[in-house]
């Protein structure tokens, strides 16, 4: 049988109104209207910060002179491995403000991955060939997502609040972030769409 106190808690818990959390949706397109894949987009607090943890290790590979994937989106913290599925060496490279490392010609897996310890954009570059270029996106908010090839991207359990929405392409001019947007999230889905000016090659 329980206490006296424990009912009159589990009463107050059950009066207490049930705070959902909504589902923010990007839709990222070009100026033509066509849909972007590996847009991200970065919900952060309009004041305050949310805490963030490092996700588990990812992968970031060479095969055929690419980088796979061509964006990878992790929180800050987290460890990259690069593992060499070429037959012909690499020398990996980011001199990027958010994370400067080079892994010098290897071949197979390095022996410790890089960690991304601040918040911003690392390009990715190999120093034998020119044309293989990738980006790790470093988010300093658990509210964040890449698109698909439909150009969606979806960030679900977001607390109903205030948030800068900020939704970037590698096709858009270097060193360059949009401007973030205001939005006000509740417990309903938020469609918000993004449409960026990024090169026509990418």
């Amino acid at each position: 049988m329980r206490s006296v106190p424990s009912l009159v808690a589990l009463a107050l818990a059950a009066a207490l109104p049930v705070v959902r959390a909504g589902t923010v949706i990007v839709d990222a397109t070009d100026a033509a209207g066509r849909p972007l894949a590996d847009a991200v987009a970065l919900l952060e607090p309009a004041a305050g910060k949310a805490a963030v943890k490092p996700m588990a290790d990812v992968e970031i590979s060479q095969a055929k002179r690419q980088f796979r994937p061509r964006v990878t989106l992790i929180t800050v913290g987290t460890r990259a491995a690069f593992p060499n599925f070429d037959t012909v060496r690499h020398h990996v490279y980011s001199f990027s403000t958010a994370k400067t490392f080079e892994l010098k010609l290897y071949a197979g897996v390095p022996a410790a991955p890089i960690v991304f310890d601040k918040p911003g954009i690392a390009v990715l570059g190999c120093n034998i060939h020119d044309k293989m270029a990738a980006w790790v996106v470093v988010a300093d908010t658990p509210w964040s997502a890449r698109s698909g090839a439909d150009g969606q991207a979806r960030i679900d359990a977001v607390p109903p609040g205030s948030y800068r929405l900020t939704v970037w392409h590698p096709g858009l001019p270097a060193a360059t972030m949009p401007a973030p947007v205001a939005l006000t999230v509740g417990a309903d889905d938020l469609r918000h769409a993004a449409t960026l000016a990024v090169a026509a090659e990418l």
